[in-house]
């Protein structure tokens, strides 16, 4: 099956605001491919577009086409974008926190005829992460940060997604934790083969472990390519991989905008 692709996508908050403009991607099945930019960039109203989240913010796609495969999203509501294998895992987490570890992933199985056994999904995603099996009997709101992010991740892989979309894992954690959870997401693409769209600020630890990338600016593409070009770019170096060197030109800084040569 062919993967995740955009076409020209408009999203427009309150009848009013117009948050992405023109977005064009491709996810091809199996791969990681990152969408990289700064806050309010529109990179999670991207993810809530292809999940169908955007209802309850009054969001809505105006234009454009999401398709995955052969199959139109648009025309599906979130819980049937979650049975054709789309999976989001929103900012922030969002565990239940009154739950345990097991009891989080007992929420997120779907269970079906032609699902698996749980207790076998159950033990993958504790293979994939062992912290959460030592703390399987403590309460999802007494976890670590990084160990909340581990579970939100298992708990998505325990409805057997074909696509997982996976929006700032990196927030709140130690570079350490980053470091290894991101090592983890690849592990799980290289096994399963697991198509994935990881949204994401830290351009840095992106680009050593997904395949391809976008940069998202005010709404709108403005480069896209391999990890190692975008890596070697000049401008990504300067803006998003401390190219810099650690020294601020503060004016430079207030032109910030007006140097970017891709939005020249």
């Amino acid at each position: 099956m062919p993967g995740l692709a955009l076409s020209n996508v408009e999203v427009i908050y309150d009848k009013v605001f117009l948050a992405i403009k023109g977005v064009s991607l491709e996810v091809p099945e199996g791969e990681m491919v990152a969408l990289l930019g700064s806050n309010g960039a529109g990179k999670s109203t991207t993810l809530k577009a292809i999940s169908g989240l955007l209802g309850p913010e009054r969001g809505l796609v105006t234009r454009g086409t999401v398709r995955f495969g052969d199959i139109d999203l648009l025309s599906m509501g979130p819980p049937q974008r979650v049975a054709r294998g789309i999976v989001h895992v929103l900012e922030g987490r969002r565990v239940f926190g009154h739950l345990t570890p097991d009891e989080n992933l007992v929420a997120a199985y779907r269970g079906g005829r032609d699902a698996r056994p749980f207790e076998e999904l159950r033990d993958q995603v504790y293979a994939y992460f062992p912290r959460l099996k030592e703390r399987a009997r403590s309460k999802a709101g007494y976890l670590s940060g990084g160990e909340q992010q581990m579970l939100a991740i298992g708990r998505a892989l325990v409805t057997e997604p074909k696509l997982i979309m996976l929006d700032e894992p990196s927030l709140g954690l130690s570079p350490l934790l980053v470091q290894e959870i991101f090592g983890i997401i690849r592990e799980i693409n290289a096994r399963q083969k697991l198509t994935v769209l990881l949204v994401e600020q830290n351009a840095a630890a992106t680009l050593e472990i997904v395949n391809r990338a976008y940069l998202i600016e005010n709404g709108q593409i403005v480069m896209s390519g391999d990890a190692a070009t975008l890596r070697e770019n000049p401008d990504v170096q300067e803006f998003y991989l401390g190219g810099s060197g650690g020294k601020v030109d503060y004016h430079a800084v207030k032109h910030y905008r007006r140097r970017k040569r891709w939005l020249a």
